[in-house]
């Protein structure tokens, strides 16, 4: 089980506690709420957060390339 202090992914909420989620896919570059509109580039390419989390909720991953390699999120993750 995922100890609850583990952290949530800022782009789909659960709690993967990962760099990359693999839930969706999203790359945690240390950007949240307060720049969610910013698209930093690095790890994420050409995405904001904002955009990224409107992705998720379409297609279940921050980018449609990532749709067919997430994997849906396992009980202890949920937030």
């Amino acid at each position: 089980m995922v100890p609850y202090s583990v952290d949530r992914c800022p782009c789909c909420g659960y709690r993967t506690g990962c760099t990359t989620c693999p839930v969706c896919f999203w790359t945690d570059d240390g950007q949240g709420d307060g720049d969610a509109e910013v698209v930093r580039g690095g790890p994420n390419g050409d995405l904001s957060l904002s955009h990224a989390r409107l992705n998720f909720a379409i297609y279940g991953a921050s980018h449609l390339r990532y749709a067919d390699i997430v994997r849906p999120p396992r009980p202890d993750e949920y937030p």
